[in-house]
């Protein structure tokens, strides 16, 4: 099979590989890959910001695609069609696991970093972390579902019943989760980079009330809002800009780190919270959610070959909505 590989951490390039099919063991399914998102969190794979990836290590963690083989016992069957997420196992029965916070368990590992993803034409998976996919949504538009919209629906929980609601950063996962909201009856305040009027466009059309850039002031207060994007310096930005009692929630995996800033800007009883990977029960619910309400995602199709562009174009903020790779 073929495969996009990264074979030094931090060299920000993958290699195009022949691989053998890989075997099933119990308790694992093998998949063949008919779409996978490309994810801000491959780039700090690919670009070494995270630390320690399995080298060599095939990413990608938005994975869409039909199961090629099981083994006795199994709950899914030959032609199932199924995603991967970013968490792809966890112990089972620490102190996190055991209270339904997964997500925080020391033995997790992760798709496409400890763990070969769906940057190839087939790839194994624990089956306890793998959902069966909405038949309303295609294998590339349902990609992107997988991490923007998982981490995206997380980080709106946490956020708790904002009325007014900010999205700092317009990529893939604010694009799904302002549909979300929209849908809630929430009203949402699109942050994005100063003078990035196309993005700022986007985000009106899929019902933001105000969309402006990250360092204005927008023309409410807000009750919460959700930084998207891996810049520690919107943290006070977005403090300054929600209400008394307020929450500021960071979603990503990596970001630049948060400047000092003063103690007016968090007195009130607001709050900053991050928000670490998946569960199980965040992808069932989100997935019941995407299977009612008529999401939309907005994509930009790859060939398998084609990794290496869809990266570079989202490191340089070229991609409208989400890259997906099709082998």
């Amino acid at each position: 099979m073929r495969a996009m590989v990264l074979r030094r951490a931090g060299s920000r390039v993958l290699e195009l590989t022949e691989r053998a099919v890989p075997d099933v063991s119990r308790g694992e399914v093998r998949i063949g890959v008919s779409a996978c998102g490309v994810c801000r969190t491959d780039l700090h794979v690919v670009d070494g910001e995270l630390p320690d990836p399995k080298i060599p290590i095939v990413p990608g963690h938005e994975v869409i695609g039909r199961v090629e083989e099981t083994v006795e016992g199994s709950a899914f069957h030959v032609g199932d069609r199924v995603g991967v997420p970013w968490l792809g196992s966890s112990c089972g029965q620490c102190r996190f696991c055991v209270s339904g916070r997964e997500n925080l368990c020391e033995q997790a590992r992760f798709t496409g970093y400890q763990i070969d993803g769906g940057y190839a034409e087939s790839v194994i998976a624990d089956e306890r972390f793998v959902f069966r996919i909405p038949e309303r949504y295609g294998d590339v538009e349902a990609a992107p579902l997988m991490c923007a919209g998982l981490i995206g629906y997380r980080s709106y929980r946490c956020a708790g019943d904002a009325a007014r609601l900010g999205l700092y950063g317009f990529g893939a996962a604010a694009h799904i989760i302002a549909q979300v909201a929209v849908a809630d009856g929430r009203e949402v305040y699109a942050f994005t980079s100063p003078g990035d009027v196309k993005a700022q466009a986007f985000a009106r059309s899929l019902g933001a009330v105000w969309a402006g850039a990250s360092n204005e002031a927008p023309p409410a207060v807000l009750d919460a809002a959700i930084i998207f994007a891996p810049v520690g310096a919107l943290v006070p930005e977005a403090l300054a800009r929600v209400d008394r009692g307020g929450m500021v929630v960071c979603a990503g995996i990596h970001m630049s780190d948060i400047p000092s800033f003063p103690y007016r800007l968090l007195w009130g009883e607001r709050t900053v919270r991050s928000v670490a990977n998946l569960t199980r029960r965040d992808g069932h619910e989100f997935l019941e959610l995407a299977g009612r309400i008529p999401l939309h995602t907005h994509t930009r199709p790859y060939a398998l070959e084609g990794a290496n562009d869809a990266l570079a174009d989202l490191r340089e903020g070229r991609i409208e909505g989400a890259a997906v790779l099709v082998p």
